[in-house]
């Protein structure tokens, strides 16, 4: 269980320190085409959207961290959170979640294709770090 909330907290953090500041960047070089910490409302509960997503970002470690925490080669553990990151909540966001909130699926243009990759990207190594310090802390 403490495996689980480690997870989930170095996926939440990791979700506020590494993707949106990279959604930042991007935003302001002109790439992404929504700004990061958005403190619009999100139904059903009407918190703010930086911190539903950082609570989705929980959720994907829980996911990830079984995934990559047996990798006992440095370079493959990061490798794999990155790739793991850049993919999976990329794909679940764009056709998944985006019709389950009424949304088309997005058009695969090159700023949100850049925007997707990199960010989850970010997350994932992020959540990785984070984990890794967390689970060292024992």
């Amino acid at each position: 269980m403490k495996r689980v909330l480690l997870a989930f907290l170095a996926g939440f953090l990791a979700t506020l320190v590494f993707h949106q500041p990279v959604l930042w960047l991007l935003h302001n070089a002109g790439i992404a085409p929504f700004a990061p910490w958005s403190m619009t409302p999100v139904k059903p509960f009407g918190v703010p959207s930086v911190i539903s997503l950082a609570f989705w970002g929980g959720v994907w470690g829980i996911i990830m961290i079984p995934v990559i925490a047996r990798i006992r080669s440095e370079a493959a553990y990061f490798l794999t959170a990155a790739v793991f990151g850049a993919i999976l909540p990329t794909l679940v966001a764009a056709l998944v979640s985006a019709p389950l909130h009424g949304k088309p699926i997005p058009k695969a243009t090159p700023g949100l294709l850049i925007t997707g990759l990199s960010v989850n990207a970010a997350w994932g190594i992020g959540t990785a770090i984070f984990f890794r310090l967390f689970a060292r802390r024992k």
